[in-house]
């Protein structure tokens, strides 16, 4: 493909100012993630109703500020894939997200049958197109970037339109434009909000910690997010996930108990310890108020053998009507459906995703009935793909 290389300040304004009058704008990036706190920006591809790409190179560029407001203003539609690391660096640098934002990946969810779909795989479901596959584990970083990289980073734009205009088509004959709606408020929502969640209920290993060694990892985790962005690394190669578990195990603010963790004197971490220690001290001094779960009823035993029986017809729903069965819900949504309907969710708790919406519409509704009797399960044809239909009594 033609592009236009944008390697200046002075270039990226040319480039703000051809797409300035866009209806649609396209665009995905190239990062490296593993070596930073967050991830570093390397490439960025573009286009607009012009159909000329260009490819931005970050590092030639003192300030991308211009172009993350491009797509933030203005009233076109910001078209990308599975975009939340694209969501991130405009959040980042300009404190909020592009505008109009559709994700062929989450559209292309409410109307076919495979979520999370690569770009390559939604091309060739919606397109009968294959985008190339030549780049995936280069480094973005090294320059002079060579003819393949550019011409693999510019598959990446080059079907945002079409696939656009073939998604819009299908969710407008299935009636689900307002669906796409609702679930790209809630993902913008969801990137927003991690931004500044604390994730450190995702540290592994910590399942069967009592709350006291809960309120450790909570505090060490903070400690640890905050070290790894001064010195700008990935957080784990700060102080990996097993050290924070066997901190809060032994629950002591002991420098020598923490020396005599096995890994807590390699490199830089051994100069830490009189922080970690701190942070193992507010730990054990902390409330543990918050860590608690809401209070629930004991779930019936047969809650799980409901579930399974119910999961693979919603499955074949699901496929019969050209939606993501993994996007409509998890079988851990159709347990919790059960169980707030059968009275066992805790106090005050929200309710749960299939008891509104959407969802509800294609899902609940028919799982309230089958709880009340109204409906059952049959098999329609043992011979189908989708042999599990719901029927009426």
């Amino acid at each position: 493909m033609s592009y236009e290389a944008v390697l200046t300040d002075s270039d990226l304004a040319s480039l703000c100012a051809r797409l300035a009058g866009s209806k649609r704008i396209g665009f995905d990036t190239e990062f490296v993630s593993e070596d930073t706190f967050r991830p570093e920006l390397c490439l960025v591809q573009v286009i607009g109703d012009d159909g000329l790409p260009a490819v931005i190179d970050p590092q030639g560029i003192d300030d991308m500020t211009p172009f993350w407001r491009l797509l933030a203003e203005g009233d076109h539609i910001t078209i990308v894939h599975a975009a939340r690391e694209e969501l991130n660096f405009c959040h980042t640098a300009i404190g909020r997200a592009p505008a109009n934002v559709f994700d062929t990946q989450l559209a292309a969810g409410l109307c076919s049958a495979e979520y999370p779909a690569a770009y390559s795989s939604v091309v060739q479901r919606f397109l009968g197109k294959r985008p190339s596959k030549g780049e995936q584990r280069t480094d973005w970083r090294r320059r002079p970037l060579t003819d393949a990289q550019i011409d693999y980073a510019l598959e990446d734009v080059r079907y945002l339109f079409a696939l656009h205009d073939k998604i819009i088509a299908r969710l407008e004959q299935h009636g689900r434009i307002d669906w796409l709606a609702t679930e790209m408020d809630g993902f913008l929502t969801e990137v927003d909000d991690s931004r500044t969640r604390q994730r450190w209920r995702k540290v592994s290993g910590i399942g069967a910690l009592p709350l006291r060694s809960l309120a450790v990892v909570r505090e060490v985790w903070q400690w640890r997010q905050l070290e790894a962005e001064r010195r700008d690394l990935p957080p784990r190669r700060v102080l990996r996930d097993d050290l924070i578990v066997e901190l809060a195990k032994k629950k002591s603010d002991r420098e020598d108990k923490i020396r005599s963790i096995r890994g807590m004197l390699h490199g830089q971490l051994k100069k830490s310890i009189p922080d970690i220690a701190l942070a193992v001290r507010r730990g054990l001094e902390a409330s543990t108020d918050d860590l608690q779960g809401p209070r629930r009823k004991p779930p019936p035993p047969q809650l799980n053998l409901l579930g399974q029986v119910i999961a693979p017809a919603i499955t074949s729903l699901c496929n019969r009507a050209e939606i993501a069965a993994s996007l409509a819900c998890t079988a851990t949504d159709i347990r919790e459906l059960i169980s707030y309907r059968l009275g066992f969710s805790g106090e005050g708790e929200d309710p749960p995703a299939l008891a509104s919406g959407w969802r509800a519409e294609l899902i609940g509704n028919l799982i309230d009935d089958l709880l009340a009797g109204k409906r059952a399960i049959r098999i329609s044809d043992p011979n189908c793909e989708q042999p599990l239909e719901f029927t009426s009594l």
